[in-house]
């Protein structure tokens, strides 16, 4: 088993997927068919909708996973707390008071929600932390490589500015909100990469992941730095990277330097084909949300075997160590792999991405149906 702090990005080792087409079973587990469960609550905390994956993506995936593994019985009570902190505090203990069986959570903010998992703990309801890692006595946590994702992403902006690049280079890091521990795994896996190899001119912590802040952050970054003299900016994620990329164009910039992004929403795989964005990354949302679904079923019904097959991997909170975990592995996405990844795993088809617009750039990277 591998044991990682979560307060900083330690390794670059994935885990491949345990049983994402079913509950796997080990051993003597007895009939743990997952039609036969019972008709449980499955409860859905989500964090904000500015990132358009979690209502496109996370919600009905899960949503339908749970209605898989148990025979239709069981059924998932969702809410977004829309990036307020205080409404998803009162969105758990709502669905503690209900009386659900488990509840997946995505906190807005990690620190703030461990009271309410605290009171979950006490009602007898297990937490399972979903694409951030939640403060208290949670019980497991499935996310991605994190500090993978800002390893990608920093390889991927050395690898932009190529054998010219040096350390004289100003680079501007648009980092995520201050409130997720994500962001500061992914700052961390790219500094890993870029220190020393270039000059982080600014670094801006973005609040709530909004791209107007991005946007803002950027056009300061822009009148200190001069237009002409930022060689690369690493965004975060795909928000930023479009937040970031209305400054420049603002500013007059026409020839835009190589930028950063993840999560490959649709309008950032367009601007990658365009050459606007340089590169996002890809994480597999089908393969996160379904093991989340496997692993909150197995919880619910108390499938000890089929959990602990679930969650190899052991993480540390500030305020718990070895949480078992599951860490799901990414993959740099630009122009040339986008067939090998978001069209092969039919996120999007080819029609999707390849707007008249984009005809001559779609036609050329060989997007086509």
């Amino acid at each position: 088993m591998r044991r990682i702090a979560m307060a900083v990005a330690t390794t670059t080792l994935t885990v491949p997927l345990v049983g994402c087409g079913g509950l796997a079973t080990t051993g003597n587990s007895g009939d743990a068919s997952p039609t036969r469960g019972d008709d449980i609550t499955v409860g859905l905390l989500l964090p904000e909708k500015s990132n358009p994956q979690y209502e496109q993506f996370h919600h009905p995936i899960i949503r339908a996973k749970v209605a898989s593994l148990t025979g239709g019985k069981g059924r998932v009570e969702y809410a977004n707390a829309e990036a307020d902190a205080g409404e998803q505090a009162r969105q758990l203990q709502q669905m503690i008071n209900e009386g659900v069986d488990v509840i997946l959570l995505d906190p807005v903010d990690t620190h703030a929600i461990a009271g309410g998992v605290r009171k979950a703990r006490a009602a007898g309801v297990p937490v399972i932390a979903y694409d951030r890692l939640a403060e208290g006595p949670i019980d497991a946590y499935i996310t991605f490589d994190n500090g993978l994702v800002g390893e990608a992403q920093g390889r991927s902006l050395l690898r932009a500015l190529g054998e010219d690049g040096d350390v004289s280079d100003k680079i501007v890091m648009m980092n995520g909100s201050p409130t997720d521990p994500n962001a500061r795994q992914f700052k961390a896996g790219a500094l890993l990469v870029l220190d020393g190899k270039v000059t982080i001119a600014r670094s801006f912590d973005t609040e709530d992941w909004k791209p107007q802040n991005a946007e803002k952050n950027m056009t300061e970054a822009i009148d200190e730095l001069g237009k002409n003299d930022i060689k690369a900016v690493y965004a975060a994620n795909d928000g930023l990277a479009g937040g970031v990329i209305r400054a420049l164009k603002a500013a007059g910039v026409t020839d835009l330097p190589p930028i950063t992004g993840q999560d490959a929403e649709l309008s950032a795989v367009r601007r990658i084909v365009s050459g606007e964005q340089y590169m996002s990354v890809y994480k597999p949302y089908a393969q996160e949300a379904e093991t989340a679904a496997e692993m909150a079923v197995a919880k619910a019904l108390s499938r000890d075997i089929e959990f602990d097959a679930l969650t190899g991997d052991r993480v540390d909170s500030p305020t718990r160590k070895g949480i078992p975990a599951h860490l799901v592995p990414v993959v740099a996405l630009t122009k040339d792999n986008i067939t090998e990844t978001v069209i092969r795993d039919g996120m999007y088809a080819p029609s999707d991405i390849c707007t008249p617009r984009l005809a001559a750039e779609c036609s050329a990277a060989g997007l086509t149906e």
